[in-house]
């Protein structure tokens, strides 16, 4: 993995952790929090993948996505997620490819919070970069 997807991957995986931490009724399962070193690889892999999705969204909108509900910046983030979980998982699970309309509330908060990660990260990063 590059430096780059490296990036976009932790910055994934630390708003998932914090939306978790955030909105998960109860003691979320340890899998939900483990840090990204301990992340199996294609979790990491497809965590990368999602940002560069989203944020390739973000770049080709120049930023307009900032005009977007939050369920609708929920909703891209849980289709890019479900189409990783098909290219790496050959049967996965039916939770695992829910519907957006079925994901429990806290999970639906938690993809809100990782668009609007990514967000700040990419509008970040090109400001500092001039783009």
């Amino acid at each position: 993995m590059t430096s780059a997807n490296e990036h976009g991957g932790r910055v994934f995986r630390d708003a998932w952790i914090a939306g978790v931490t955030a909105h998960y009724p109860g003691t979320p399962k340890d899998s939900y929090i483990t840090p990204w070193e301990s992340t199996p690889d294609w979790e990491r892999a497809s965590a990368a993948a999602v940002y560069e999705q989203v944020a390739e969204f973000i770049r080709l909108t120049n930023g307009a996505t900032s005009h977007l509900s939050p369920e609708t910046k929920g909703r891209f983030v849980a289709i890019c997620w479900v189409g990783q979980i098909y290219a790496r998982i050959p049967d996965p699970k039916p939770g695992y490819v829910a519907p957006w309309e079925k994901l429990p509330e806290w999970q639906q908060k938690t993809d809100v919070g990782i668009f609007e990660a990514v967000e700040r990260d990419v509008n970040g990063t090109e400001a500092e970069s001039g783009v």
